[in-house]
């Protein structure tokens, strides 16, 4: 009333100051509690093999990726290889190695090299492969590589000049020849004198002891 009077202000305009006043009240209460000081606990000390191992190992904060192993090698299940081994050896054949075995070992596993063949060529520290096949006692030159690989060791006797011919060949020619040894090349020789000799390669297929495999082997190094 004694506002009314003095300043002329109607009641309502009274009421708006009044609210308002009580809202600046109010806000200023909230402001001062929220601006009161606050006890702050220290941070735990960070060890710093933890920090090494969380942070990022690039300085610029992108990761570098791991460099990613090489290929493991070439083997067998259950840590063993198989490789072939044929020629001139006693005891021709598939021979299961311990891995990390050389071509030493697959010799000496195949009975060892026969006489007179001509190893010079071959590297008998080379670790093998699984699937391999060592050929002992075929012509000097390039290996014949399949879907698993091979190697060749030289010369054996087998003249460089041509293929051996399977109708004047001796016996001892014909034993030269990898996988071919004293029986099979009488075997040769007898099976010529019954039908007159050989007419192509593919008669050596008639002979006792002369399957496909090694076939393919002597085809490319006899002729009629």
């Amino acid at each position: 009333m004694w506002l009314q009077l003095r300043c002329g202000l109607e009641p309502k305009t009274l009421a708006a100051l009044a609210v308002v006043l009580v809202a600046a009240g109010v806000f200023a209460a909230v402001h001062f509690w929220s601006a009161r000081p606050h006890s702050v606990r220290a941070p735990d000390p960070v060890d710093e093999a933890a920090h090494a191992r969380t942070s990022s190992p690039a300085s610029d904060g992108v990761g570098v990726p791991e460099p990613s192993p090489g290929p493991p090698p070439a083997t067998g299940p259950s840590g063993h290889i198989v490789v072939d081994v044929s020629g001139k050896v006693r005891r021709p054949g598939i021979r299961q190695l311990p891995s990390g075995s050389r071509v030493a070992d697959a010799l000496r596993a195949a009975g060892g090299v026969r006489a007179g063949a001509d190893i010079t060529g071959l590297n008998r520290a080379r670790v093998l492969m699984d699937g391999e096949q060592i050929v002992v006692g075929a012509p000097p030159g390039p290996s014949t590589v399949g879907g698993t690989g091979g190697v060749a060791a030289g010369g054996g006797g087998i003249s460089a000049a041509g293929p051996v011919s399977l109708n004047t060949a001796t016996v001892e020619q014909l034993d030269t020849l990898p996988g071919v040894g004293p029986v099979l090349a009488q075997h040769i020789v007898d099976y010529r004198t019954q039908h007159g000799g050989f007419r192509s390669n593919d008669e050596l297929r008639e002979v006792n002891g002369i399957g496909d495999r090694r076939f393919a082997d002597l085809q490319p190094l006899v002729g009629p």
